[in-house]
């Protein structure tokens, strides 16, 4: 499935959090040069700066460049998530699709090596900051009778593997609540989780040291996976889990 810089009712405005590096900056790039408007937030402001202009040189549509938003927001407090979507309502720009990208992941350790605070953070990112997201944005899309919810999610989600247990549990919470929101929303609506596959990010680099070169660059990932946001079906009462390898 290819996406498409078409006619004005096939553009998409998509919220990505996480957006600043890896795939959530790759897929946000992308979207810019095919014609959609972003949505991105992250807790780093000044690559924040650079990725607003770097979308408006992607912009296919150039009339549209200036319609790409990133602000500087922490999925983890929910005070935080609130205030964006507040400010989204207000700016009329309510997403037709977000992409929960944000994460992070242990350094590598056995469980009862993984700090306290670091476990955490892990949590807070991965499951709570997703929580955040749905639970502010949810209600503006239901009002819209539209939307896809895209939650990212991890082969180690669905398997697991020593050393990433905090990472491990995150993963596997993110794919049981997206089951299960989506058999809360309306009609017209979906919530889907997606596994990237395995990717060479930061992330990626913290696990497998030098072996993440032997993966693909996440400005790549795009041509395997940006078509399912985009053009996913919105089934009613659905989850539909993508593997994207």
């Amino acid at each position: 499935m290819n996406v498409t810089a078409g006619a004005a009712d096939q553009l998409r405005k998509v919220l990505i959090t996480g957006v600043s590096r890896g795939l959530g900056k790759a897929l946000a790039l992308e979207l810019a040069k095919r014609g959609h408007t972003v949505i991105g937030c992250s807790r780093s402001p000044d690559l924040l700066s650079s990725l607003q202009s770097e979308l408006a040189s992607a912009s296919e549509n150039k009339s549209n460049s200036n319609q790409h938003l990133t602000m500087n927001v922490d999925v983890r407090s929910n005070s935080s998530v609130e205030e964006l979507a507040r400010a989204l309502v207000e700016k009329k720009a309510i997403p037709d699709i977000i992409v929960n990208n944000a994460g992070t992941i242990n350094k590598n350790n056995r469980i009862w090596e993984v700090p306290a605070d670091e476990f955490d953070t892990v949590i807070d990112t991965n499951i709570k900051g997703t929580a955040n997201v749905l639970r502010h944005f949810i209600p503006v899309m239901v009002e819209n009778k539209n939307g896809i919810i895209v939650n990212i999610s991890s082969g180690w989600g669905r398997s697991a593997a020593a050393q990433v247990a905090p990472y491990c549990a995150s993963k596997w919470a993110v794919e049981g609540l997206t089951k299960a929101v989506a058999k809360e929303l309306p009609a017209g609506m979906s919530c889907v989780a997606l596994n990237p596959g395995v990717i060479n990010t930061e992330m990626l680099q913290s696990c497998f040291g030098s072996s993440a070169d032997l993966y693909p660059m996440p400005d790549s990932w795009y041509s395997l996976s940006l078509s399912f946001p985009v053009h996913a079906p919105c089934v009613r009462n659905a989850s539909i889990i993508f593997q994207m390898l």
